[in-house]
């Protein structure tokens, strides 16, 4: 498998996980990432990323957020020495609630950074600023949304 493969691999787990309500295994794949965040604010590691999810996203009696996160568009891009890489892609977020029809609920972009360490592939930034859309939020989020700009 190519390395890109495997970048977008990590992608995709992502949605996975966080569709499936694994707020913890969604988390560990941060667990030696920079998040930076809307405002300016940065977070590190699984441990503040799932205290993040854990306090925002709502999770429902089947214990997933109802959402499915399409990533599209992968751009990657790997260093020249094949240990580093980034990747821009855009996401979307459909989610079916009760009382609340299927519906995209959020749209943005994801700009990360990767790295290899021992082989394997890992996350070690993500820009998690870029929210460009949002629809009704109020069956995925335990807060306010942000407002659209």
């Amino acid at each position: 498998m190519s390395d890109a493969v495997h970048i977008t691999n990590l992608l995709y787990r992502y949605a996975e996980l966080m569709d499936l309500g694994d707020l913890t295994g969604v988390a560990g794949l941060f667990a030696h990432a920079t998040i930076k965040m809307g405002g300016g604010t940065t977070l590190h590691g699984a441990d503040a990323m799932l205290a993040l999810w854990r306090a925002n996203v709502k999770l429902h009696p089947c214990g997933t957020p109802r959402t499915k996160h399409v990533i599209t568009n992968p751009i990657v891009e790997i260093d020249d020495g094949g240990e580093r890489a980034t990747c821009r892609s855009y996401y979307t977020v459909l989610q079916a609630a009760p009382g609340v029809p299927l519906q995209v609920i959020g749209a943005g972009r994801y700009h990360d950074g990767f790295e290899k360490v021992d082989g394997t592939w890992r996350f070690a930034t993500r820009d998690y600023s870029m929210f460009d859309l949002h629809g009704d939020l109020t069956q995925h989020l335990l807060i306010q949304p942000p407002a659209q700009s």
